[in-house]
């Protein structure tokens, strides 16, 4: 902290001065010495040994000025970055004293007695961790700033100690290594690279590397990972060949390596992803709305495409434009690791076959260790990668599952893991998998119906020759990021995100989820309007293993849609019951405009029952979220006339009538056990078991009153209806379900004072549509 850091500025300004001096003796050495050689006097062999001599003489001057610069360069460099993080590390002890600690000047965090609130005290008082968690986000955050420090001190020291050591092979340059660099670098960082790139390499080819060089790798990406220079330096040096190799590298000794060095080199792993991040990155590119404000365009859009071809042109570019170009070949190619070729079966390894990873598949596992990517970059490998395995239908497939917590890890299907990096992006989830992005593009139809997910290889030897087997194996984690990728796209927020607030989406967001429909109930884009429509069997295909990875994150991102599926189910949209072949763009109130038997089918077979499950959270899921949107509606518009109180009584018995007969088709849990103890348990936000929904979408006070009605009713209600879809009993009465119903609107009327009059016809109203409701789900999962 009192460190003066001005020494260095006034080092860098004498070097800079010692540089021009080595200038003007340069200029009197070539005017009054080598000029000498080049008249025509003096001729033969002296003439010809004194010519190279001079001329390597002039040399060593021209050197010692570019590593004179060079090195005034480094400690300018290096004070600068010194004063940053002085800066930083002055800004986190300010605010940990503003948040009441006290900070000594070793950097410890201890807690400000006098400014503590009664309650903080008595917390001090009766918790044992309280204290640590109050001092030991300052204490982490002083610590990472101080290893900054250290790490960059450790950094010009290398690079003080690399900018003296002279290269060799220059014209002229005859001092075999021993004299000034003329090659001297400015940069810090570039060192910093060169030196990891020379560790990497040594590991790369089998040698072992010293504790200290292991410490050393951590240091560097731990300091420089997120510089543009070194990251950029680091992986031209090696090449997307040789990085890939250092990748598996890492792999193999944070997997299967020594238990002492595991998790260095999983360090390691996250350093070489940030850094790969870093090097790749696109910039932002941005126009001016009507108000004069800078606004970024959004990836996938047409302004976006046009702003990226053109920085496609210019210098930045080169690396990543050169580095994609690399990679289409290096990802391709064949790389050894270790938890592949332990995986190769007896039966055939026996006959000498062994097997290998392609570089797309490390280059992903790597991926998945970092952050921070690029749209764009994500979106140019996922097409790249794509592009391959149309030309190569067996191009991932291997012996064993990589799948689950010891072996899911590694990125079999490297397609699958980048989808699931863009998860994380819901820009770049959305402007990948949207059909109108780049001018038009078909990759969510590619993906959701054309693509094979097969990546187990099943073909066996008989000595040289290869015997291809027919028989298809999928992984459990089969189309993960799929549908990881197909939620965050059509939410607009990272997969798993917990609810928002009720709402419509951007015309992206709801072309994608409409067309996600329709591709998956009739195999076609556009529904039943499309050239390759086929009858509705979404809910089947949902209910197969192999998609069963989409139930989820579909089921999440269905029921921020509850707005639109209520008036699709209802018949009250732009395009009724029967949908329309396109979603209803409209900026940021746009609507999926599905069919009804579509929906309810969609609904269906994403809230199959999970094997050795009870239940089916997913139904919960979607079955609240449309309640809570029709409550919602119920509580806060103005029902003053009766006969629009009717009308919107009439869609909620309608609705509530189809996913009750939806629930009953599945094999839920019926007993006592379930209802007995869900009595007191708020309906709204739980499942059937009484853990919180995440992702259901939220809404005011008043509607979650009416909705506070006790699980017990809803659950049986829904057991009554259970069968009656398989055996055809649709005539059949509900009468758990109709008094829930009841029961639903006498709460409701109460606590809006509705008349009894008046209540009564509403009730009448959804009695009657509930049976209507009813009927729709059994024609759309009934087939003939």
């Amino acid at each position: 902290m009192t460190m003066n850091y001005g020494h260095l500025t006034t080092a860098a300004a004498k070097w800079e001065e010692m540089a021009g001096e080595f200038k003007k003796v340069e200029g009197s050495y070539r005017d009054s010495v080598q000029k000498i050689t080049m008249g025509p006097h003096w001729i033969g062999d002296s003439a010809i040994a004194a010519h190279t001599n001079f001329a390597a003489t002039r040399y060593e001057y021209q050197a010692a000025q570019t590593q004179a610069k060079a090195t005034g360069s480094l400690l300018r460099d290096a004070h600068t970055q010194f004063i940053a993080l002085r800066k930083n590390l002055t800004a986190a002890r300010d605010a940990a004293i503003a948040a009441g600690m006290n900070v000594s000047e070793q950097g410890t965090v201890t807690v400000d007695h006098t400014k503590l609130t009664e309650g903080e005290r008595n917390a001090l008082r009766h918790e044992p961790g309280y204290v640590q968690s109050l001092t030991q986000p300052w204490t982490d955050r002083i610590h990472d700033i101080v290893r900054a420090v250290t790490d960059h001190d450790q950094g010009v020291k290398l690079a003080l100690e690399a900018v003296t050591l002279d290269s060799i092979g220059d014209p002229n340059d005859d001092t075999l290594g021993t004299g000034f660099n003329g090659h001297a670098k400015g940069d810090i960082e570039l060192y910093e690279a060169e030196n990891a790139a020379n560790i990497a390499t040594r590991l790369n080819a089998g040698e072992k590397i010293s504790p200290a060089e292991l410490a050393e790798l951590q240091r560097v990406f731990r300091d420089n990972a997120t510089n543009k220079e070194f990251s950029q330096s680091f992986l031209s040096t090696l090449g997307p060949s040789n990085v890939i190799k250092f990748s598996n590298q890492m792999s193999n000794f944070s997997h299967s390596g020594k238990a002492g060095t595991r998790e260095a080199y999983r360090d390691l792993g996250k350093g070489l992803a940030t850094t790969l991040a870093t090097a790749t990155h696109v910039p932002n590119f941005t126009y001016e709305d009507s108000k004069g404000n800078s606004k970024p365009y959004k990836y996938g859009t047409e302004g976006y495409e046009k702003s990226f071809a053109a920085w496609s042109r210019t210098s930045d570019a080169k690396f990543y434009n050169e580095w994609r170009e690399g990679l289409k070949k290096a990802g391709t190619e064949r790389y050894d690791l270790d938890a592949a070729g332990n995986k190769v079966p007896k039966n055939v390894s026996k006959y000498g076959h062994d097997q290998q990873v392609n570089g797309y598949q490390s280059l992903v596992t790597l991926m998945q260790e970092g952050s921070g990517y690029s749209p764009q970059f994500l979106g140019d490998i996922a097409d790249d990668m794509i592009d391959a395995e149309k030309k190569d239908k067996n191009i991932w497939k291997l012996y064993g599952r990589f799948e689950g917590k010891d072996d899911g890890w590694f990125a079999n299907d490297p397609v699958d893991g980048i989808l699931g990096l863009m998860s994380k992006n819901p820009e770049a989830a959305t402007g990948y998998l949207d059909s109108a992005a780049d001018g038009g593009n078909g990759r969510l139809e590619h993906l959701l119906k054309d693509r094979d997910w097969d990546t187990v290889k099943t073909t066996q030897w008989m000595g040289n020759s290869e015997i291809t087997s027919s028989h298809h194996l999928f992984e459990k984690d089969v189309r993960a990021g799929l549908g990881q990728a197909l939620e965050a796209a059509t939410r607009g927020t990272e997969s798993g995100a917990p609810g928002e607030r009720f709402g419509r989406h951007s015309e992206a967001e709801a072309r994608i989820m409409h067309e996600t429909i329709n591709l998956i109930d009739y195999g076609d884009a556009q529904g039943t309007k499309g050239n390759n429509s086929q009858p509705g069997r979404g809910d089947a295909l949902l209910k197969s293993d192999e998609y069963a990875n989409l139930r989820d994150p579909l089921a999440r991102a269905l029921a921020s849609y509850a707005p639109d599926t209520v008036e699709i189910i209802t018949g009250e949209g732009a395009a009724r019951k029967a949908g329309h072949e396109t979603e209803l763009s409209d900026g940021t109130e746009s609507k999926i405009q599905n069919s009804r038997g579509s929906i309810l089918r969609i609904m269906r077979g994403l809230s199959d029952v999970p094997a050795g499950s009870e239940e089916s959270r997913n139904f919960d899921l979607l079955y609240q979220a449309q309640q809570g949107y029709m409550t919602e509606q119920l509580s806060t518009e103005d029902y003053s006339d009766e006969a629009a109180l009717r009308i919107r009584a009439r869609r909620v018995g309608e609705v509530y009538g189809a996913l009750t007969s939806l629930g009953g088709d599945l094999a839920l849990i019926s007993g006592d056990d379930v209802t007995s103890n869900a009595s007191d348990i708020r309906f709204y936000g739980y499942h059937a078991g009484g853990v919180i929904i995440g992702a259901i979408p939220f809404f005011g006070d008043a509607a979650q009153r009416t909705l506070d009605i006790g699980l017990n009713e809803w659950q049986s209600a829904v057991s009554a209806e259970q069968g009656m879809l398989a055996r055809g009993r649709l005539s059949d009465l509900n009468d758990s379900a109709e008094d829930a119903l009841e029961n639903y609107f006498e709460k409701w009327g109460n606590a809006n004072n509705i008349d009894k009059s008046t209540l009564a016809d509403a009730i009448g109203e959804a009695g009657q549509s509930y049976t209507k409701g009813r009927a729709a789900a059994y024609s759309a999962l009934v087939q003939p």
